[in-house]
């Protein structure tokens, strides 16, 4: 039972006459009755003074408030509710620092493009400029990460801005929006009711590409030799996840994901060369090298991805697709520009391709790529145990639906690389920003966006560290939740580069004071699990995941183990190193 509906179970026996809707009479009623109209289920957030006219005005709603730990964890909570549900994730924070510390979950949010809209209190506008008690300039701050930040200035128009708010996190390319919301203006009295979420007038989102430019990109990939399909996280975010396997089974073209677009097609058809980029599969990055013609769509091209520029698809045409007209030619030049709706577009390719390209050699060719490169690992008898064996037997153990979420660093590249994604919203993890912490508080995000999926999260000993506390929201809200530590007592990303580029100057990455956390979970009022031997993985698994309720599983594992494949840092995607050795030859 939600904390609203303990608070208010013994006055639920109201008559069904009263279910309608009281009228608005405050600015702090009309900002919920907009997350009311918009559908909002959730708000994660933090109670504090400026704030606290809208968490009063929550008490009479039917949206469920969860209480987070620490504003930065409401933030990535309702992030992650966003990824998994398509639509916005919603966090509440009050003024000054509980403003500023949801700054990492809007940056995070808008880097990705997850859908968010984040409210915050703010000092009366009398004050506003005066450094009140908590004041700071909120919407100065989180301008540079969100679509928009806005500031209410009247209690008659509060709702309706919220509303709008709300349509333009969800509109276009989604992203995180904020409203900033004074106590006089929610304290205020007003009798209007908040119009419908509406995006702003000016805000003009694209659908379908130009016409003529579809058939231009048609007939580039039918004449292709070695065509392949780039797919970044905008194919989710458009529900285009079917639109692009159709495209691909018809035309019979290999298919790469960036990390973003993990899960939008499934891993286990042949035509799947899984995930490209710095620690991507060989042959992803080998087809990336070798291809004549990419068509690459909702990706914005960055480093990680990309590796050097000059080295990306050498011998490419580029078809990009995209709904922002910013991020085409932003960092590869694109041939076919194709501004619109991943979804839409992909279908209006579908039907103009003249005829479907000839693949068999390079279908063939990619195959042994697979086959060369392949995505493997030792286990010997006297290691510890490796991180890759827990990823691969939890994928296998669990249904094709399960979500994983992580934290970052390399047990995030882990999960991404030896997990077997076949369905769209499965995979909650930070890309962009690349924040350590995110993985606790996605979690709960993502299991209250989908109840009746497992969530099953990978966390580093470091990463968990940062926001372990978020583990006492999910007891408190009896959610469950799999928590998996890889636990290297390191921060082991840092550390595999100080090895492989500081000539092994570990400077504050080795952490050999950490907790244990299998008793640390205990503690919170959640079931703890310490592995260690291979022989007892699969039990663990299937104890944690029987445990109903939130566990932890500290997994020991090998604390030199490192991630490969690797390019390096803008380098070659075709010159990956396999190991240390191939590493310092390159």
């Amino acid at each position: 039972m939600s904390e609203r509906a303990s608070v208010q179970a013994d006055e639920a026996d109201a008559d069904e006459d009263e279910a309608e809707q009281a009228p608005v009479t405050t600015g702090a009623q009309s900002v919920v009755r907009a997350l009311e109209n918009a559908g909002a289920e959730y708000v994660f957030g933090v109670q504090g003074g400026a704030i606290m006219p809208v968490y009063d005005a929550l008490y009479d709603s039917e949206i469920d408030h969860v209480t987070m730990a620490h504003e930065q964890g409401a933030s990535h909570a309702a992030d992650a509710f966003g990824i998994v549900s398509g639509e916005p994730g919603v966090c509440f924070a009050t003024s000054g620092p509980g403003a500023t510390n949801l700054v990492t979950g809007l940056a995070d949010a808008n880097m990705d493009s997850d859908p968010m809209i984040a409210l915050t209190g703010q000092v009366p506008t009398d004050f506003v400029g005066n450094d009140a008690f908590q004041e700071t300039d909120t919407v100065g701050i989180t301008q540079p990460v969100t679509k928009h930040s806005y500031f209410a200035d009247d209690a008659d128009t509060v709702g309706t801005e919220v509303g709008e708010a709300w349509a333009l996190a969800n509109e276009g390319r989604q992203g995180p929006t904020l409203v900033d919301l004074p106590k006089d203006i929610t304290k205020g009295e007003t009798e209007i009711e908040p119009a419908p979420p509406k995006k702003p007038d000016t805000y003009d989102v694209p659908e379908e590409a130009d016409d003529e430019n579809v058939q231009e990109a048609a007939d580039a990939l039918a004449a292709a030799q070695r065509p392949v399909v780039l797919a970044g996280g905008g194919v989710i975010k458009a529900d285009a996840a079917d639109a692009l396997r159709d495209f691909a089974f018809e035309y019979e073209i290999p298919v790469i994901t960036t990390m973003p677009g993990i899960g939008s097609f499934p891993e286990d058809h042949e035509l799947s060369l899984e995930w490209a980029g710095m620690h991507g599969t060989g042959y992803a990055n080998m087809a990336i090298t070798n291809t004549d013609c990419m068509l690459a769509i909702g990706t914005r091209f960055d480093d990680r991805l990309t590796g050097g520029i000059d080295s990306f698809a050498p011998d490419a045409d580029i078809v990009h697709v995209d709904i922002d007209p910013a991020e085409i030619s932003k960092n590869v030049h694109a041939d076919y520009p194709l501004i619109g709706d991943a979804r839409a577009t992909l279908r209006q390719l579908y039907d103009a391709m003249p005829s479907a390209p000839d693949t068999d050699e390079w279908r063939e060719q990619c195959q042994e790529w697979k086959a060369e490169y392949p995505m493997d690992y030792e286990t010997p008898d006297d290691e510890p145990l490796k991180p890759q064996y827990v990823v691969e037997r939890f994928s296998e153990l669990t249904p094709d639906d399960t979500i994983v979420c992580t934290g970052v660093g390399q047990h995030q590249m882990w999960a991404s690389q030896f997990w077997e994604f076949t369905e769209p919203r499965t995979w909650v993890s930070s890309h962009g920003l690349g924040t350590m912490g995110y993985g606790a508080p996605a979690a709960i995000g993502a299991k209250l966006a989908a109840p009746d999926q497992e969530v099953v999260c990978f966390d580093g000993d470091g990463s968990f560290l940062m926001t372990v506390q978020e583990l006492s929201v999910a007891v408190r809200e009896n959610l469950d939740i799999t928590y998996v530590v890889l636990n290297n007592e390191a921060v082991g990303m840092v550390r595999q580069w100080q090895d492989a580029f500081h000539e092994g100057r570990r400077m504050a990455s080795e952490y050999p004071w950490i907790p244990e956390f299998d008793k640390l979970a205990e503690a919170f009022g959640a079931r703890g699990f310490r592995l260690e031997e291979y022989d007892d993985v699969e039990e663990t698994i299937q104890a944690a995941r029987e445990y109903d309720g939130p566990s932890v599983v500290d997994a020991i594992i090998d604390p030199a183990e490192n991630v490969y494949p690797m390019v390096p840092s803008g380098g070659d995607n075709g010159l990956f190193a396999l190991n240390e050795r191939h590493l310092e030859q390159l």
